[in-house]
Protein backbone atom coordinates (compact mmCIF):
# COMPACT_ATOMS: atom_id res chain seq x y z
CA UNK A 1 0.00 0.00 0.00
CA UNK A 2 1.27 3.67 -0.48
CA UNK A 3 -0.42 7.03 -0.18
CA UNK A 4 1.19 10.61 -0.65
CA UNK A 5 -0.49 14.18 -0.49
CA UNK A 6 0.06 16.87 -2.66
CA UNK A 7 2.19 18.72 0.10
CA UNK A 8 4.06 15.77 0.60
CA UNK A 9 5.28 14.78 -3.52
CA UNK A 10 7.64 16.50 -4.77
CA UNK A 11 7.52 19.72 -7.00
CA UNK A 12 9.01 18.76 -10.69
CA UNK A 13 8.08 21.81 -12.70
CA UNK A 14 7.27 25.03 -11.71
CA UNK A 15 7.10 28.53 -12.34
CA UNK A 16 4.56 31.59 -13.43
CA UNK A 17 2.00 29.76 -11.60
CA UNK A 18 1.97 26.71 -13.37
CA UNK A 19 3.03 23.39 -10.51
CA UNK A 20 3.43 19.89 -11.33
CA UNK A 21 4.17 17.57 -8.61
CA UNK A 22 5.00 14.35 -8.87
CA UNK A 23 5.61 10.98 -7.03
CA UNK A 24 5.85 6.97 -8.07
CA UNK A 25 2.81 5.26 -5.58
CA UNK A 26 3.97 2.16 -6.40
CA UNK A 27 3.89 -0.65 -9.28
CA UNK A 28 4.73 1.11 -12.40
CA UNK A 29 2.23 4.13 -11.60
CA UNK A 30 2.85 7.85 -10.55
CA UNK A 31 0.86 10.52 -9.37
CA UNK A 32 0.42 13.84 -9.99
CA UNK A 33 -1.04 16.86 -8.31
CA UNK A 34 -1.01 19.62 -11.42
CA UNK A 35 -1.93 23.36 -10.59
CA UNK A 36 -2.18 25.42 -13.76
CA UNK A 37 -3.48 29.34 -14.12
CA UNK A 38 -5.80 30.41 -16.64
CA UNK A 39 -4.29 30.48 -20.10
CA UNK A 40 -1.44 28.20 -19.69
CA UNK A 41 -0.87 26.20 -23.04
CA UNK A 42 1.26 23.11 -22.88
CA UNK A 43 2.00 23.38 -27.54
CA UNK A 44 5.13 24.67 -27.09
CA UNK A 45 6.20 22.44 -23.89
CA UNK A 46 5.48 18.67 -25.94
CA UNK A 47 6.79 20.17 -28.88
CA UNK A 48 9.35 17.55 -29.72
CA UNK A 49 7.83 14.69 -28.42
CA UNK A 50 6.36 11.88 -30.98
CA UNK A 51 2.78 14.08 -32.72
CA UNK A 52 4.07 17.33 -30.79
CA UNK A 53 1.84 15.74 -28.17
CA UNK A 54 1.97 14.23 -24.71
CA UNK A 55 2.31 10.94 -25.53
CA UNK A 56 1.15 9.25 -22.20
CA UNK A 57 -1.89 8.08 -20.68
CA UNK A 58 -3.81 9.71 -17.53
CA UNK A 59 -6.68 8.86 -15.20
CA UNK A 60 -7.59 11.12 -12.85
CA UNK A 61 -10.53 13.63 -11.25
CA UNK A 62 -10.73 17.43 -12.14
CA UNK A 63 -10.51 19.26 -8.71
CA UNK A 64 -11.22 22.97 -9.96
CA UNK A 65 -11.29 24.91 -13.14
CA UNK A 66 -11.73 24.29 -16.74
CA UNK A 67 -9.41 22.58 -19.36
CA UNK A 68 -9.58 22.37 -23.16
CA UNK A 69 -7.51 18.93 -24.51
CA UNK A 70 -6.46 18.88 -27.72
CA UNK A 71 -5.83 15.88 -29.63
CA UNK A 72 -5.53 14.77 -33.45
CA UNK A 73 -8.81 14.26 -33.34
CA UNK A 74 -10.38 17.37 -32.21
CA UNK A 75 -10.38 19.11 -28.57
CA UNK A 76 -12.72 18.35 -25.86
CA UNK A 77 -13.48 20.23 -22.68
CA UNK A 78 -13.30 19.22 -19.20
CA UNK A 79 -14.35 20.97 -15.68
CA UNK A 80 -14.22 20.36 -11.80
CA UNK A 81 -15.99 17.25 -11.08
CA UNK A 82 -15.06 15.25 -14.74
CA UNK A 83 -13.16 11.73 -13.95
CA UNK A 84 -11.46 11.90 -16.90
CA UNK A 85 -9.11 9.26 -19.25
CA UNK A 86 -6.53 11.27 -21.34
CA UNK A 87 -5.09 8.57 -23.93
CA UNK A 88 -2.03 9.33 -25.93
CA UNK A 89 -1.83 12.26 -28.15
CA UNK A 90 -2.78 15.11 -26.24
CA UNK A 91 -1.87 18.72 -25.18
CA UNK A 92 -3.69 20.55 -22.27
CA UNK A 93 -4.85 24.55 -22.20
CA UNK A 94 -6.18 26.05 -19.13
CA UNK A 95 -9.28 27.95 -19.82
CA UNK A 96 -9.95 28.72 -16.09
CA UNK A 97 -7.54 28.36 -13.19
CA UNK A 98 -7.12 24.68 -12.65
CA UNK A 99 -6.24 21.61 -10.49
CA UNK A 100 -6.69 18.28 -10.82
CA UNK A 101 -4.98 14.83 -9.87
CA UNK A 102 -4.19 11.87 -12.32
CA UNK A 103 -2.33 8.77 -12.01
CA UNK A 104 0.46 7.65 -15.02
CA UNK A 105 2.64 4.95 -16.08
CA UNK A 106 5.59 6.08 -14.30
CA UNK A 107 8.19 5.05 -17.29
CA UNK A 108 5.84 7.17 -19.80
CA UNK A 109 5.22 10.08 -17.56
CA UNK A 110 8.82 10.64 -16.33
CA UNK A 111 10.00 11.16 -20.22
CA UNK A 112 7.25 13.82 -20.76
CA UNK A 113 8.32 15.39 -17.77
CA UNK A 114 12.10 15.06 -18.11
CA UNK A 115 11.30 16.67 -21.91
CA UNK A 116 9.64 19.88 -20.89
CA UNK A 117 12.05 20.35 -17.90
CA UNK A 118 14.65 20.05 -21.03
CA UNK A 119 16.98 17.52 -19.71
CA UNK A 120 18.27 14.92 -22.74
CA UNK A 121 16.21 12.01 -23.49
Amino acid sequence: MARTTREATPVEIEGGGLEVRVKEIGGDLSVGFFRLPEGTDMTDAVRGLPGDMCQCPHWGYLLKGRLRMRTADGDEEYEAGDAFYWGPGHVPVALADTEYVDFSPTAEFRKVIDHVKGLPG
